[in-house]
């Protein structure tokens, strides 16, 4: 085959790729999402639309849309798609809403924050994968988020309030800046246990007389860095 001809097949294949991972893609919906009681519009619409393979290596473009987690770099995993949204729907985002993001992971996540709400803040500490997501959320064109590289366990103290913070990482308790960084009446939701252990994924809210708790599901992140 000519350098010519191959060049061809790749340009028929690459619309069949595409409309593969898209049936995929709104199988995940169906059967991962809707079916296990995510019904809420904004964040179903936005997962069907949120192409997860642009957040992976090319090695795991056939494991998309798969029902668990997947690795990516430095150690890091990309979080099951019915967790990614459980988060995400228990957030309750508004189109006005201003987030805070501790870690930025792959960006998938980010990805759906910045579809939901007015502005992301989103920071991570592992300088290449901070990178390779910065890279993946631009070329979606997604221009309302902001970025940092540092420790997430401070927060984000120039850009409080906040009308909603998400921890994508294990912790054993809120870090008190990320509370102090938190609206009245807003939300936080974090994976709260030991690394390497089950933890149990906690929504706070802040009240007029402090937070209240409550437990959501049992789940596994990685640890806080």
């Amino acid at each position: 085959m000519s350098t010519q001809d191959n060049q061809s097949s790749e340009a028929r294949r690459e619309p069949e790729i595409a409309a593969r991972l898209r049936r995929l893609r709104h199988a995940m919906v169906r059967e991962q999402i809707i079916a296990r009681g995510i019904t809420n519009a904004r964040v179903v619409r936005a997962m069907a639309r949120l192409p997860r393979e642009l957040f992976l290596s090319d090695a795991l473009m056939d494991e998309a849309y798969s029902d668990g987690a997947l690795p990516s770099m430095d150690g890091q995993t990309i979080s099951q798609p019915y967790i990614v949204a459980l988060m995400t729907d228990r957030l309750r985002l508004e189109p006005n809403h201003r987030v805070l993001e501790i870690g930025t992971g792959t960006g998938y996540q980010t990805a759906l924050l910045a579809m939901l709400s007015k502005r992301v803040c989103t920071i991570e500490c592992h300088a290449g994968l901070a990178a390779r997501a910065r890279d993946c959320l631009e070329r979606l064109n997604l221009k309302n988020i902001e970025y940092h590289v540092g420790d997430g366990a401070l927060g984000w103290p120039d850009g409080g309030p906040f009308d909603r913070i998400i921890v994508s990482a294990a912790t054993e308790h809120p870090a008190a800046p990320w509370l102090s960084q938190l609206r009245a009446g807003g939300i936080l939701i974090a994976p709260i246990g030991r690394a390497n252990d089950v933890q149990t994924l906690t929504l706070f809210r802040r009240g007029g007389f402090g937070f209240t708790s409550h437990p959501i599901i049992q789940c596994r992140f990685v640890p806080l860095v």
